[in-house]
């Protein structure tokens, strides 16, 4: 895991941006953005609403933000180890 996400996962959410999910850089953190989801606890949100589904989450993070194979997995990821500490 990188830096990005070792951060994410030390500690709780909070108010942070989208853009502190790892996997989401500034190009798909502004896409999430326009469609509403400006911070990292709405994108968490659908995620539990997808009921933690890996399959489902990468979909709908292609729909919404055009993200890659690789961006998903680690924002997925990073997701899965944030709920496995704090939830």
């Amino acid at each position: 895991a990188g830096v990005k996400h070792r951060d994410f996962v030390a500690e709780p959410m909070g108010e942070k941006p989208v853009g502190s999910l790892a996997g989401i850089g500034e190009v798909l953190g502004k896409k999430l953005e326009d469609r509403g989801f400006d911070k990292a606890y709405v994108v968490l949100g659908q995620f539990l609403v997808l009921k933690k589904d890996e399959d489902l989450f990468w979909e709908w993070l292609k729909d919404t933000c055009g993200a890659n194979a690789k961006q998903s997995r680690d924002c997925f990821g990073c997701l899965r180890e944030w709920c496995d500490a704090f939830l």
